[in-house]
């Protein structure tokens, strides 16, 4: 039994870097292995085994507590800070409509696969307590939306249960990636799509002379001085959203009637404060710390959080719910049907409605990946949309939450 949380960090650091490592090997049979199993998914797995087979008292760590209290809004910040609104302005309004347009699905597939799930077998999604299906598909809705850190958000505002939380990760990670396998299909046939469907893909052609003349123009190799600024106004902002959030909570806590609301939660208004303080960064010279690695740090930030999350999971846990699959996979034909609707009505190029879509489902892990299949130098589009994902992702999901609060049984 491990009870060192010094040693189980150095266990989980191990294994985050062998996960890396052997993900970018030249190595056939990791190739192979990387191939159908995503990277993400091992960051989850490898540290459940600790807990599945009983090597660790997961309730008993405090790695969880202080990657989602310390680096989770760290993440938040530097992930939205390189946000830049004009450039979102120059993909036109085709890309943003498909963006939204799987927000929107996202949103309401939730409620109307627990609607859809009543009806066939209620017991499901019945319920309102700390393990009710609804609580556990805000931390989807989370993640769908925004990404690891925002569903880490949920898990504490809305006292998701362990179990239930081991679940819903589960779910979301298969279906999500099960879904971008659907979207690597699509990207392997999308001139022959759009030719079908009549899309005009010349505005692809000249986003991607843009990004990579902006990427030589502004990309350099980050020097001390750059990192320690990054920290600087990562952790400067979390230290302010935590005292913002004692107050707001206290405040909020002490008035009648509402002292079991959202609004109370000290969690909540760490999240919001940290994704507000990084959008308004993003109107400031701080936006230029992308150039030099500020959404890197944040996203190894994000990978130890998913170890530590993966640290609570009990992988046997889903075997017990196995009508959960159902549930996650009509809330994701929800979110494809409406993308794949609107992509006939405006006649967007299969480009923006796979990367609209995953910048939502995958957040920043994978929508690079899955607009790299289109062409190595639109990666950072998918990025860049990620971002606005993570900053939709807290506010989004609470929305989410609420509707599916509304219509659980």
């Amino acid at each position: 039994m491990i009870t060192n949380d010094a040693v189980l960090f150095g266990i989980l650091a191990l294994m985050l870097g062998g996960v890396f490592y052997t993900s970018t090997s030249s190595n056939s049979f990791w190739k192979s292995f990387y191939k159908w199993v995503p990277a993400l998914l091992v960051c989850y797995f490898l540290p459940s085994l600790l807990n599945t087979f009983g090597l660790v008292e997961a309730e008993k760590s405090k790695l969880y507590f202080v990657a989602s209290r310390y680096l989770l809004p760290a993440s938040l910040v530097l992930l939205t800070l390189s946000i830049d609104f004009k450039r979102l302005v120059a993909l036109g309004p085709k890309a943003l409509i498909m963006f939204f347009t799987g927000t929107v699905g996202i949103v309401i597939g939730g409620p109307i696969a627990i609607l859809v799930m009543s009806w066939i077998s209620p017991d499901v999604v019945g319920g309102h307590g700390p393990d009710a299906v609804w609580r556990g598909l805000t931390t989807v809705a989370g993640s769908w939306i925004g990404g690891g850190a925002n569903q880490a958000a949920m898990k504490e505002i809305y006292g998701v249960g362990d179990q239930m939380f081991s679940v819903m990760v589960t779910i979301d990670i298969i279906v999500a990636n099960i879904w971008m396998a659907v979207l690597l299909f699509f990207a392997a046939r999308s001139k022959q799509i759009d030719a079908k469907n009549g899309a005009d893909a010349s505005a692809i052609v000249e986003l991607q002379h843009t990004v990579e003349a902006f990427h030589k123009k502004h990309a350099r190799n980050p020097e001390l001085r750059d990192l320690m600024l990054i920290l600087a106004v990562a952790f400067g902002v979390v230290g302010f959203s935590h005292f913002g959030a004692d107050q707001l909570s206290t405040y909020i806590g002490g008035i009648s009637g509402m002292e079991n609301s959202n609004l109370s939660s000290h969690f909540f208004w760490l999240v919001v404060l940290a994704t507000t303080s990084g959008l308004l960064l993003s109107f400031t010279r701080a936006r230029k710390f992308e150039a030099v690695g500020a959404s890197k740090v944040g996203s190894v930030f994000i990978y130890i959080l998913v170890a530590t999350i993966g640290l609570k999971m009990d992988i046997t846990a889903i075997a017990e719910t196995p009508a959960m699959f159902v549930v996650g996979g009509i809330w994701m034909l929800v979110h494809a049907s409406l993308l794949l609707i609107m992509a006939r009505l405006i006649k967007a190029p299969v480009f923006f409605l796979a990367v609209g879509s995953q910048a939502n489902v995958g957040g920043a892990a994978s929508a690079p990946v899955v607009a790299s299949a289109f062409h190595p130098s639109l990666a950072p589009v998918g990025v860049l949309l990620a971002v606005v994902g993570y900053a939709l992702g807290t506010y989004a999901a609470l929305l989410t939450g609420t509707l599916m609060q509304m219509v659980a049984p």
